[in-house]
């Protein structure tokens, strides 16, 4: 790294040791409605009991990143290796502490908090558990722990990564630090060859293209059960059924456009419409969109007023007549709404912000509309455009249209795509060995 660089991220660790403050009244302010952010607390400052060294550090910093890591990481622990992982949010550590319980509880794995990016606690960490090295989930910058592990001879792999181009474009023209940080990793893992093109044209040279570990994450089956389980409860067997996964704040007037021009159809053609299963992204809107889609006059089903588990043989009766719409307002059922589904649409693309995770629909066999900014899905999406099993839309009115047409690739199509873009978990185990040598990686401990 060059002075000036070093510089900055000492300066970096400096700002955040002087917040502390504010950061802790965060984290106690976040923790009136999850206690969960004032449990273990003393591991954000890098205060751990020691572990025998020589562990693979897997960074996923929340739900997400920790759910493509789930078969690498299992991959990883069927090698002998033990695995720490380290997370930001609450929902992926507990992800962690569900999927690996029993891993846990033979102390081959560690689930804990990352530390907060100052060089001390870092320095604790890495004291306490003396990695092998790293791998941080997609495209994770953290400038002092990309420091402190080049300090402590960690080499840090990106892993599951990719450039999306805008951010390519923004960073050359305004941020030439981040590349640098970039750079800064001993080498990446990354979903496709025009990803490895994008990392290598800012000077990183040890690469290898490995795919999309999001196809293999675990499916719930239990969850795809209750779904379809639900589907028939509600009478929907023979009626069309379209999924809104993760609709963010802004796009619902697009969604109800395209809502009541299905609606209008059906009227038109004497048909039952389509019933709509319709996912807020966070829970501090459920209510909010509750409201607008009563509003629009709409029947509304709460999946919240139907008991605490997703299990339709525990629902009593189903509603007489059946509902318009079920309202997702519950965390950790996506996968059974998406089983309910003939078609999703996948929110987040109809606003700057870009649009959500498609993997979890492809590999329930549904094909995927979403609006047209999807630079932070760049991979997969253009591979999945290009196979025919998902499709941008501009507007409301191409949403609409797109739905009213029914966009429906056949389940062959989508299994073609899956087939050709699988595999990426024993591909990353296989590279890992070269590109830790490439990386002039220190004998392990």
């Amino acid at each position: 790294m060059s002075r000036s660089l070093r510089l900055w991220i000492a300066l970096w660790s400096a700002l955040w040791t002087a917040a502390l403050p504010l950061l802790l009244l965060y984290l106690l302010w976040r923790s009136r409605r999850a206690p969960v952010y004032r449990a273990h607390l003393l591991e954000r400052f890098g205060w751990h009991r020691r572990w025998p060294p020589g562990a693979v550090w897997v960074h996923a910093v929340s739900l997400g990143e920790l759910r493509s890591a789930v078969p690498l990481i299992q991959g990883l622990l069927a090698q002998g290796e033990r695995v720490v992982t380290t997370h930001f949010t609450p929902a992926g550590r507990g992800e962690a502490e569900r999927v690996f319980a029993t891993e846990i509880a033979a102390g081959r794995l560690r689930a804990v908090w990352v530390p907060l990016e100052t060089a001390w606690a870092y320095r604790g960490f890495l004291r306490a558990f003396r990695p092998a090295y790293g791998l941080v989930m997609e495209i994770e910058i953290w400038p002092q722990m990309i420091a402190s592990a080049r300090a402590a001879r960690v080499p840090m792999l990106m892993c599951n990564a990719q450039y999306p181009a805008r951010s390519l474009a923004r960073d050359a023209r305004r941020l030439p630090l981040r590349q640098a940080l970039i750079r800064g990793f001993a080498g990446a893992l990354v979903k496709s060859e025009l990803q490895r093109q994008r990392f290598a044209s800012i000077g990183l040279t040890t690469i290898a293209v490995t795919g999309e570990l999001r196809f293999e994450q675990p499916v719930p089956a239990q969850l795809v059960a209750a779904g379809m389980a639900a589907r028939r409860w509600l009478g929907a067997q023979d009626r069309r059924v379209i999924c809104i996964a993760s609709a963010v704040e802004g796009e619902d007037p697009i969604y109800l456009q395209a809502i009541q021009a299905l609606r209008a159809q059906a009227e038109a053609r004497a048909e039952v419409p389509p019933l709509v299963v319709y996912v807020p992204r966070r829970p501090e809107r459920f209510d909010a969109v509750a409201a607008l889609l009563e509003g629009a006059g709409l029947r509304l089903l709460r999946r919240s007023r139907l008991g605490g588990g997703f299990e339709p043989q525990h629902w009593g009766q189903p509603p007489d007549p059946p509902p318009d719409l079920l309202l997702g307002d519950s965390l950790g059922e996506m996968y059974a709404y998406l089983a309910m589904a003939d078609q999703v649409v996948v929110g987040g693309g109809f606003t700057p912000g870009g649009a959500h995770n498609i993997s979890e629909a492809l590999v329930l066999g549904k094909p995927v509309l979403t609006g047209p900014d999807v630079h932070t899905i760049e991979y997969p999406f253009l591979e999945a455009e290009a196979a025919g099993v998902a499709r941008s839309v501009r507007d409301g009115a191409a949403l609409a249209q797109a739905l009213l047409a029914g966009f429906r690739p056949s389940p062959e199509a989508i299994a073609t795509f899956l087939r050709d873009h699988g595999g990426a978990t024993q591909r990353t185990l296989q590279a890992l060995p070269e590109l830790l040598s490439r990386s002039a990686a220190p004998p392990r401990h």
